[in-house]
């Protein structure tokens, strides 16, 4: 009895070292419920604490955290699309100006012909109309 006694609590201080190294190696986006260091202070606890981990604490391979909302900014497909979008713009910008400058005619350009002073004004100030 005693040898049996010495292989289960010899079995019980390799599992709790194992859960604890395998917690404090897991990235953060592996623990689930609650933060790292409080699995690692979970684990501590003899048997418990390491089968807790390995069945709560430990996300499995392959299944994803929860994710949380990602800002816009933070986001690279988001700014990868605006960027391509804000690049589309600016070549139909700048299809639309070489279009009008194209098209324009030859003559004067509005605005050229205004800037004629009325005569009729002593103090060289534009009237006011009503």
């Amino acid at each position: 009895m005693a040898r049996f006694l010495i292989i289960l609590s010899v079995a019980a201080v390799v599992f709790t070292i194992f859960a604890i190294v395998d917690c404090a190696t897991q990235p953060e986006t592996r623990h689930r419920g609650v933060p790292k260091g409080a699995w690692v202070v979970i684990t501590l606890v003899p048997v418990i604490g390491g089968i807790l981990w390995l069945t709560i604490g430990r996300a499995r391979k392959g299944q994803q955290p929860p994710s949380r909302p990602v800002a816009p900014d933070d986001n690279p497909g988001f700014l990868t699309a605006a960027d391509e979008r804000i690049r589309q713009i600016e070549e139909e910008l700048a299809m639309l100006d070489a279009e009008e400058q194209f098209n324009a005619p030859s003559a004067e350009k509005p605005g050229d012909g205004d800037d004629e002073v009325d005569e009729d004004d002593d103090d060289g100030q534009s009237p006011v109309r009503n």
